[in-house]
């Protein structure tokens, strides 16, 4: 039996893992991509729970930086970017019911160099930005285009990073908000978070009916911060199989993996995400094992883990997460 089979999502899913119909979304499928997470628009296909869905990608970016020459500033019109594919509308879904999402695979579409990483002005994680006003003088704006395949990142001709990929904006739509895809928040988002990977699976509230999931936003590897701001943006075919548990109340988005559980929160400042983080997974460790809110706050102080997503955007995210094995799972 594989680790899947028991997961969460298995045990307490609609199609308790049994993967349903396939369907794909292409770039020409999807039309004009979305720069918010809100119900305000016609989703892009409907889905049953148990749906495989094969879903194409644009850079975060939208593919507009083609060179190193190019200046961002020129040629990007904030905020119109991270677009995101979407939404997925989830037949059966409901207000306070839980999404469960599988990333089964990852992969970099489109020629080569396929990554991009860039410096941008007044953006990033040890510079003066809007937030952090300073009266410094923006870094000069700097594009770096590097090939890329699943063998690794070519970094420069001595240097070859691992291909480490991951969705870097996913989630569902808040109520009646319209939010930036810029910004993290409880429905998921702009989170950054590199766990967020083929073999994972994310758990994320359902707000609307429909539960209208987005996704965009694919990195080839990033560090803990994606300190620049940018990490190794690429345009991505991404794999997923979706499934709904019904009455699975979740305040903020969770995580699942073969050796881990992590609860996700993103805030300013960078502890109160921290703090968002830790006291879910505390409500998820007794909501599963009954151990008690008490017991399980301890037992975090010794073996809890912390990941920091992003520190650049307009909220910071971190994960935390402890071994299923000090908890039975």
């Amino acid at each position: 039996m594989s680790w899947f089979d028991a997961s969460v999502m298995t045990k307490k899913g609609v199609s308790q893992g049994k993967p349903g119909k396939s369907h794909f979304i292409g770039i020409k499928d999807q039309g004009a991509f979305h720069y918010v997470y809100g119900p305000y628009v016609k989703p892009v296909l409907e889905v049953d729970p148990g749906a495989v869905v094969t879903v194409e990608t644009h850079d975060a970016f939208e593919g507009k930086i083609t060179s190193e020459s190019d200046r961002p500033s020129e040629i990007l019109n904030f905020p119109f970017l991270n677009p995101q594919t979407g939404p997925i509308f989830v037949r059966g879904a409901e207000k306070g019911d839980c999404l469960a999402v599988r990333i089964i695979s990852i992969k970099p579409r489109g020629p080569q160099p396929v990554g991009t990483t860039c410096l941008l002005p007044e953006f990033g994680g040890l510079v003066a930005t809007g937030q952090t006003a300073m009266l410094n003088a923006p870094l000069p704006e700097k594009v770096k285009k590097v090939r890329l395949d699943e063998d690794g990142v070519y970094w420069s001709d001595k240097i070859t990073l691992p291909y480490e990929p991951f969705i870097g904006t996913i989630g569902t739509s808040p109520e009646i908000e319209a939010i930036s895809s810029l910004v993290p928040d409880y429905y998921g988002g702009n989170m950054d978070l590199p766990d967020v990977g083929p073999g994972s699976i994310i758990y994320l509230p359902v707000n609307i009916a429909g539960a209208l999931l987005y996704l965009g936003d694919c990195h080839a590897i990033q560090g803990d911060g994606e300190l620049c701001g940018v990490a190794m943006e690429m345009p991505a075919t991404v794999q997923l199989q979706v499934d709904l548990i019904k009455g699975h109340t979740i305040g903020w988005p969770r995580l699942e993996t073969e050796t881990t559980i992590m609860t996700i929160g993103s805030a300013r400042p960078l502890e109160d995400a921290a703090r968002i983080a830790y006291r879910e997974l505390v409500r998820w460790i007794d909501q599963e094992t009954g151990m008690g809110q008490d017991e399980a706050y301890m037992l975090l102080t010794m073996v809890g883990k912390a990941r920091l997503g992003n520190m650049v955007d307009p909220k910071y995210t971190i994960g935390t997460g402890i071994a299923k094995k000090y908890i039975g799972l």
